[in-house]
């Protein structure tokens, strides 16, 4: 059965501001209909990294925050820490970059908590006989949450081609630990060929297993968390994730960390097309966005709402820049007319995959819906 998913577009006039659209979308999507009275309610959100540019702006987060009070909830801001290094891998950075980038009890009308604690160590086991991973180990705060709300924004993801809702539940729920077990099956590697021996990957290893051997990176897997930061860093494509299943797993296995992070609770989602970059906001810039800002969704079923997103992203006409989707289709000779696809292909005409080729962002969606999360059929309906 297709879930409903409702759609705002960005467009706004004096009587009808963003925050305004927004908060009709939430309400037209049935926010109200989740008994919020006396219950603690994770609002997950992603503070970007110190550097990055688009992540969300906290004007957004507080009117969810608002709504969510005004129906008797007990919301707090949260996310878990980096496995990498940055301004996010504990509890006393991540929480000043998140005051850095406005996110205050001030501006947004809730407490920021940590959920996997100062070191990234506070987790719960959730049992769900996953196929890749039998019990995520999700963060603390998160876990004890009686609700579970998620604000998205949509972007590009170096390892797992798309982020969305099941991202940010699964991958940003799970504590340091749990990061590490969903990484660890996918290990980038050193294209030899096209390493310029810059250092960027060293310096930037958190696991402290890339260095330098004859002005050439090489990676120690004995220490490689598989966490991704080497590809990010990059700028001359030298690190690289293979184009075979281990892509697949790490997307399955963050399928099955957000079915941890949502069983047994009530839950909400809200994706935000806007600024669409093409990589992660964890990383410390952001590059010029692929596509025109396109609008707002708001859904029960998270992996509805992410074939949504995704499915609009590819709609859309690339931005005539030197973004990375245009270099891309130029490079690779991409026709980009092609954005209907069947259901599971990876072609030339999903934007998602011309960004970054060695991902597919559809083996999330899939495994979330065969596992019980969500479905990928749905109905787009507009506010």
């Amino acid at each position: 059965m297709a879930s409903e998913v409702f759609f705002s577009t960005l467009n706004a006039d004096p009587d009808h501001n963003l925050l305004q659209k927004l908060e009709k979308l939430v309400r037209k999507a049935g926010i109200g209909k989740i008994d919020f009275n006396g219950k603690f309610t994770a609002v997950k959100i992603h503070f970007g990294e110190l550097g990055n540019m688009a992540y969300l702006r906290p004007d957004y987060a507080a009117v969810i925050i608002r709504i969510i009070k005004e129906l008797g909830g007990k919301p707090f801001l949260t996310d878990c820490n980096t496995l990498y290094t940055g301004w996010r891998s504990n509890a006393l950075d991540h929480q000043d970059t998140a005051m850095k980038h406005g996110y205050t009890p001030f501006s947004t009308g809730a407490q920021i908590i940590i959920a996997d604690g100062l070191k990234g160590l506070d987790y719960i086991e959730i049992p769900i006989e996953g196929e890749y991973c039998p019990a995520p180990k999700i963060g603390t705060a998160i876990a004890e949450a009686d609700i579970v709300v998620s604000v998205n924004h949509v972007k590009g993801h170096e390892m797992a081609g798309f982020g969305g809702a099941l991202k940010n539940l699964g991958m940003g729920c799970g504590s340091v630990a749990g990061k590490k077990e969903m990484h660890n099956a996918s290990k980038p590697h050193i294209d030899v060929q096209e390493c310029r021996g810059c250092g960027l990957c060293v310096k930037n290893c958190a696991s402290h297993a890339v260095s330098l051997v004859g002005r050439k990176a090489v990676i120690d897997y004995s220490k490689c968390a598989g966490c991704g930061q080497c590809v990010a860093t990059c700028q001359f494509n030298g690190a690289v994730v293979d184009n075979d299943e281990q892509v697949d797993v790490l997307n399955c296995k963050i399928a099955e960390y957000a079915k941890a992070t949502l069983k047994g609770k009530p839950n909400f989602h809200i994706n935000l097309i806007m600024d669409v970059s093409p990589e992660c906001d964890c990383w410390g810039y952001n590059d010029l966005p692929v596509v025109p800002n396109i609008g707002m969704l708001a859904s029960f079923d998270p992996v509805a709402i992410d074939c949504a997103s995704a499915d609009l992203v590819n709609g859309a006409p690339v931005i005539p820049t030197d973004n990375a989707l245009s270099r891309n289709m130029s490079l690779h000779n991409h026709d980009h007319d092609h954005a209907n696809l069947e259901h599971g292909a990876r072609e030339q005409g999903d934007h998602w995959h011309i960004i970054h080729p060695d991902t597919n962002w559809r083996s999330c969606v899939e495994h979330a819906e065969k596992i019980g999360i969500g479905s990928t059929a749905y109905t787009l309906i507009i506010v």
